[in-house]
C-alpha cells in the first residue's frame, strides 16, 4: 500500500488536475506522482541550477561594468586634480581671456590623457597608493617583526632563547 498525503493547493490548480485526470487510464494520484517526479528530477535541478548560473552570470558582467566605470570615474577626478593643482597657475584678471583658451587647450590634452591612460590599463590611484603606502619595515626593526611572527606562530621567547643556545651548541 502506498502512503496516503492529504495537500491543500489552489482552486485553479485543482481544476487543472480535474481536467489532466479526465484522460482515459489517468487519475488525479498519477498527475501528481508526475508532477512531484518532476519536480524533484535531476532535469528540473538542472534547469533551475541553469537559470542561477545566467542569472549570476548576468550579475557579474553588471558588477564589472560598474567596477570599470567607477574605475574610469576615479581615474577621471584623479587626473583631473593632478593637472589642476600642478598646471595651473593663478592668472591675474587681465589674462583671463587667454586663459580660457589656454584652459580649452588644456581640457583638450586631459582628454587625451585620460583617454591614453585608460587604453593602456594604468590606473593613478593605485599609483599614489603604492606611492604613499608604507612597508611594515618602515614601522618595525628586524628583531621586533620577528618577534612579531615567534608570537604569531606559538613561541614564547623562552623558546627563542633555548633554540639560539642549542643552535649555538652544535
Amino acid at each position: 500500500m502506498k502512503p496516503r498525503l492529504n495537500v491543500h493547493i489552489t482552486h485553479e490548480l485543482s481544476e487543472r488536475i480535474e481536467i489532466a485526470a479526465k484522460r482515459p487510464g489517468v487519475t488525479k494520484a498519477a498527475v501528481v506522482e508526475a508532477a512531484l517526479l518532476g519536480f524533484f528530477s535531476k532535469e528540473f535541478e538542472d534547469q533551475r541550477d541553469g537559470a542561477l548560473i545566467r542569472r549570476l552570470d548576468r550579475l557579474t558582467r553588471q558588477y564589472d561594468r560598474l567596477e570599470r566605470n567607477l574605475s574610469i570615474t576615479s581615474e577621471t577626478l584623479a587626473l583631473y586634480i593632478r593637472f589642476f593643482l600642478t598646471v595651473t597657475p593663478p592668472l591675474p584678471n587681465a589674462d583671463q581671456d587667454a586663459a580660457r583658451s589656454l584652459g580649452k587647450e588644456r581640457f583638450e590634452y586631459f582628454i587625451t590623457q585620460l583617454a591614453r591612460r585608460l587604453a593602456g590599463g594604468k590606473n593613478m590611484i593605485r599609483d599614489v597608493l603604492e606611492e604613499v603606502s608604507a612597508d611594515e619595515n618602515e614601522f618595525f626593526t628586524a628583531a621586533e617583526i620577528e618577534a612579531l611572527r615567534a608570537v604569531r606562530e606559538g613561541k614564547t621567547e623562552d623558546n627563542l632563547n633555548g633554540e639560539a643556545g642549542e643552535a649555538g651548541n652544535e
